[in-house]
């Protein structure tokens, strides 16, 4: 029977039949393995920011100002709607969506360590990868772990 509350244990079954924890040390594991995935999580985000720069023509993506007027929102895009950084980002926005779901799924295993070591993990990536980062904040900066 699936667990509809939180509870403490090392019991835990995270996503998969296959993935049950019996003993500490296997709980352990699985707890390292949440703390990770989402700090990971976490470092996709910056290569998915970068890419919608890059896509969006900012740092080389923008045409010249030929005119000397110094007027940055009215210049013209040179990437095309299909260039292969849009293309990257698409396909990085799939793989963090699909990656935020399995750790949304993870925490609805209603296990106390679980929740608190995807959170913390969350937590540890965004200092590690994210916060000195302020051209991505400007552009989107969701704490959803699934956005």
């Amino acid at each position: 029977m699936m667990h509809m509350t939180f509870y403490w244990g090392r019991t835990v079954t995270v996503l998969f039949d296959s993935w049950k924890t019996e003993s500490w040390l296997g709980y352990a594991l699985t707890l390292i393995t949440c703390f990770l995935v989402s700090a990971f999580y976490q470092y996709l985000e910056v290569w998915r920011f970068r890419l919608i720069l890059l896509g969006a023509g900012a740092g080389g993506g923008v045409a010249a100002n030929t005119s000397g007027i110094d007027a940055p929102l009215l210049h013209r895009k040179v990437a095309g709607k299909y260039s292969a950084a849009r293309i990257a980002g698409t396909l990085m926005f799939g793989v963090n969506s699909g990656l935020g779901y399995m750790l949304m799924l993870a925490v609805m295993s209603f296990n106390g360590g679980v929740f608190l070591a995807i959170v913390l993990g969350l937590t540890v990536g965004y200092l590690v990868f994210r916060s000195g980062n302020e051209e991505a904040t400007v552009i989107v900066d969701n704490p959803c772990a699934c956005a």
